[in-house]
């Protein structure tokens, strides 16, 4: 089954996910390609675990979607995000029994070393979320990674290292092959929690958008007479951690009507939503935030109503309600 963010709670409880196999054990696999790995993998148990792929390429997240459907294993959930923002978003404090990353970009550039996943940061987040007795598993062809990650997972005073052979299913993987048939091998890790370091988990900042109306970022306003916004232009704003560019402004299939098209950016979470002014009954303008593809809101988010709204000020309007 594909997620999408704005199915997820946050965080989330298997018996919710999960609600034919909540006892299972929960595996989280960051990178899962084209999905090879968890069908070879979860035909090692008796009972397969329930399982959690995180991907950023959207042609991997169908194909690895037909991969899963047709091994049978309808107890898996994929989903389309960046890594750390499910693992701090979504994933409770002490749920998982593993996280699997295999063959992840290494980013070996000098410059590109930030982007690397595993991190000192991402090893006491990963701590934090697995159960006792729970692991992180790596397997990659990357000599200079592999040292790099267990040099951060040292570093970070959370995880404890073992050097072991890495799980069959992993060297049945696309790039595992791939390496396999140049003659190179592969090398594992198993990072498993010290216990000697807590993640403060501080209260998301996500939220679906919410069925009650009043909660919806919105404002109400005048505009001026005779208002035509034919001299829009792209607008960006930034502040507190977020970028909002208002991409383009299209008359509504409603009368007297816009749509805005905004583009949020907040650390690793890009969304793009659509903002409506609409008229009402009394002559005012409300502006708010659309349903349309279930967007998450975020400060990010109720901050590019705000943009809408200052950009109709500058046009002439009046605001006489702020709801963001």
């Amino acid at each position: 089954m594909i997620f999408q963010l704005a199915d997820f709670h946050f965080p989330e409880r298997p018996e919710r996910l999960y609600p034919h196999t909540p006892d299972r054990p929960w595996v989280l696999e960051i990178g899962f390609g084209d999905g090879r790995f968890w069908p070879h993998h979860a035909a090692t148990f008796a009972e397969a675990p329930n399982y959690l792929g995180v991907e950023l390429s959207g042609v991997s997240l169908l194909k690895a979607q037909r991969r899963l459907r047709g091994a049978g294993l309808d107890n898996a959930i994929v989903t389309k995000l960046p890594a750390d923002v499910l693992l701090r978003e979504v994933v409770p404090s002490g749920a998982l029994d593993a996280i699997v990353v295999n063959f992840p970009d290494p980013w070996p550039k000098a410059g590109h070393l930030d982007h690397r996943l595993l991190r000192a940061s991402f090893f006491r987040m990963a701590a934090d979320r697995l159960k006792p007795g729970g692991a992180v598993l790596l397997t990659t062809d990357h000599q200079e990674y592999f040292d790099f990650a267990v040099a951060e997972a040292q570093a970070s005073g959370a995880m404890q290292v073992e050097l072991t052979a890495p799980p069959p299913a992993a060297l049945e993987t696309k790039y595992a092959r791939k390496w396999r048939d140049l003659g190179l091998d592969a090398r594992h890790a198993r990072f498993t929690p010290t216990g000697m370091v807590t993640a403060a988990r501080s209260p998301s900042l996500l939220a679906p958008y919410p069925e009650d109306d009043h909660a919806v970022p919105h404002a109400i306003l005048t505009l001026p007479p005779h208002f035509s916004p034919t001299d829009f232009e792209k607008q960006t704003a930034r502040a507190g951690g977020w970028t909002v560019v208002l991409l383009d402004l299209y008359a509504s299939l409603r009368r007297d009507g816009w749509v805005v098209l905004a583009h949020v950016v907040e650390d690793d979470l890009t969304q793009e939503v659509l903002i409506g002014v609409t008229g009402r009954e009394d002559g005012s303008h409300l502006v708010r935030l659309a349903k349309f593809g279930g967007p998450i809101i975020t400060p990010g988010v109720k901050a590019a109503v705000g943009v809408v709204t200052e950009w109709l000020v500058g046009q002439g309007a009046q605001v006489t309600h702020r709801g963001y």
